[in-house]
């Protein structure tokens, strides 16, 4: 019996220890851990920011002269709330149009009451933002020149925690004793895919390898072999590795990254354009149904099957019917950028036309030139003009930059105009913002979003969130007619007094959540415009 109960107990022991050993094997992952912070300040960066400093700094004996014209289209760095100066002459504005400014940060922070805990919040997000978005490919590298060492400058690519060979590694220098050159990584390690004779490896599987060997071509073709494993998983970021031989340094980037996944729309394979296939239409309406319909009737007289997208944030909501028409109800009064997010986030067709619920199509609302532009252009969004019942065309071309500003904050300079015409378009012109009739890439109009805290204004703000990120274009032949705004003020109707209390009337509450936008989120101190 006692043996029995032995067998047992060391049957149930080994089968524990078996256990265990699965376990450790099934387990995902490793077991050490691995440092994700973001990284700034490695000794591989300070190293470039030294010889960087060090190259710009040499020939000091050596005079130079200023040339102003030139200098002064410089970044500054330091940027300042400006004005025009302006006179007070009758009809001056629009004679002579002027630069304005408003300090944001001066009016958000009187406002705010405890400006200094804000200003501190400020700070630490933005820190924040810069470890996150730093990439190591944006530190400047200076070539040493007559460096003996033969490196790739661009073009090395990786996938996250996979292994490549490095392209183009080699050494052309006089005949030594011995040759010897060294590899130096950050987030990941070196080896060999083959080996070659008379060749010294040590470091393999390290971040930092060398090899050696007395014989020139031997060690350039082992180079041929180098391969790089990236080790620290991040979707989007890169490498700075060192590549040196005895009195030269070198320094390039492996770019370590999942390859884009593309987004591609099967619209058919007509030769012409099918817009009911390629586009949608979107639109928010609030307390104007009427212009509402009549908008839908102008799109059914010329694009008969294309679906129309409705975000409404009416109180009463009315059902729109119709073949082709979706409707979405929303919060009342939710706002005019959360209903564009709604109509934009339906979409999908490969583009979105967006439009205001008191457009008109005409004979001229030509979607199929938008659609061209965009199919055989780099643009990812295009604008349109809006026709006033006065005759005027409005396109509402502006470019924006911004200018760093220090610790402050940054200054934001909107202008009227445009950056260039695009060659084989000569209606259209590439701009920062256009008007609030446009066609853009689904995925990227999504991509960007719109704030749904500005409820009763915003238009520009789009595209201040959209700088750097969609290429923007504008093309005055592809016009769209503005429902007349002319009213006397005893025929205007219920629905139309309380669409102007809504659109029109500004509060403090409005203003200060503008500000705050800038302020905070943009991080913007200052704002000039025209």
């Amino acid at each position: 019996m006692r043996a029995c109960y032995k067998k047992s107990l060391g049957l149930i022991v080994i089968s524990g220890f078996l256990l265990l050993a699965l376990f450790h094997v099934w387990s995902p992952g490793t077991i050490s851990g691995v440092d994700i912070r973001p990284r700034q300040g490695s000794a591989i960066e300070k190293l470039l920011e030294w010889k960087f400093q060090d190259a710009v700094s040499d020939y000091h004996d050596i005079a130079y002269h200023i040339n102003e014209d030139v200098a002064c289209r410089l970044a500054k760095n330091t940027c300042v709330c400006l004005a025009d100066k302006t006179y007070q002459l009758p009809f001056s504005n629009l004679l002579l149009p002027h630069v304005w400014a408003h300090n944001i940060d001066l009016a958000f922070l009187e406002s705010h009451p405890d400006p200094e805990g804000v200003k501190r919040h400020r700070a630490q997000e933005y820190s924040s933002f810069q470890k996150r978005s730093y990439n190591p490919a944006d530190v400047p590298i200076i070539a040493q020149a007559n460096s003996p060492l033969q490196y790739p400058t661009q073009g090395v690519e990786v996938r996250p925690l996979k292994t490549i060979i490095i392209p183009g590694l080699g050494v052309k220098e006089k005949a030594r004793s011995k040759h010897t050159v060294y590899l130096t990584a950050t987030l990941g390690t070196f080896d060999v895919a083959a080996t070659v004779d008379m060749v010294s490896v040590q470091g393999e599987g390290e971040k930092h390898m060398i090899l050696s060997s007395p014989l020139l071509s031997s060690l350039n073709k082992q180079l041929q072999f180098v391969t790089y494993t990236n080790t620290v998983f991040h979707p989007r970021t890169a490498d700075t590795v060192q590549f040196a031989t005895e009195g030269h340094q070198s320094f390039f980037t492996i770019k370590v990254g999942h390859r884009i996944i593309p987004k591609l729309y099967n619209s058919g394979s007509k030769k012409e354009y099918n817009i009911s296939a390629l586009v949608t239409i979107a639109t928010k309406t609030f307390l104007r149904y009427d212009m509402l319909k009549q908008l839908i009737d102008s799109i059914r007289q010329y694009y008969p099957t294309v679906t129309i997208v409705i975000a409404d944030d009416n109180e009463h909501p009315q059902p729109v019917t119709g073949l082709h028409i979706e409707q979405f109800i929303m919060p009342f009064g939710k706002g005019w950028f959360a209903g564009r997010n709604l109509a934009v986030s339906q979409v999908t067709t490969k583009y979105v036309l967006w439009v205001d619920d008191d457009f008109i199509f005409t004979a001229d609302t030509k979607l199929e030139k938008m659609v061209d532009i965009l199919e055989k252009t780099t643009l990812d969004l295009v604008g349109g003009a809006v026709k006033e019942v006065t005759g005027y065309t409005a396109t509402f071309r502006h470019t924006i930059s911004v200018e760093e500003g220090g610790e402050e904050g940054d200054c934001l300079h909107v202008r009227q105009g445009y950056h260039h015409v695009i060659e084989g378009f000569p209606n259209c012109v590439v701009a920062d913002a256009v008007i609030n009739f446009f066609m853009g890439r689904t995925d990227k109009v999504q991509q960007v979003g719109f704030n749904p805290r500005l409820a009763r204004h915003g238009h520009l703000e789009f595209f201040i969130d959209a700088l750097g990120s969609l290429h923007i274009g504008s093309c005055h032949d592809v016009p769209i007619s503005h429902a007349s705004k002319i009213h006397l003020p005893w025929s205007k109707t219920d629905s139309q007094k309380a669409y102007d209390k809504f659109r029109y009337s500004s509060s403090s509450a409005e203003n200060y959540i503008h500000n705050e936008v800038f302020y905070f989120k943009n991080r913007f101190k200052c704002m000039t415009s025209h």
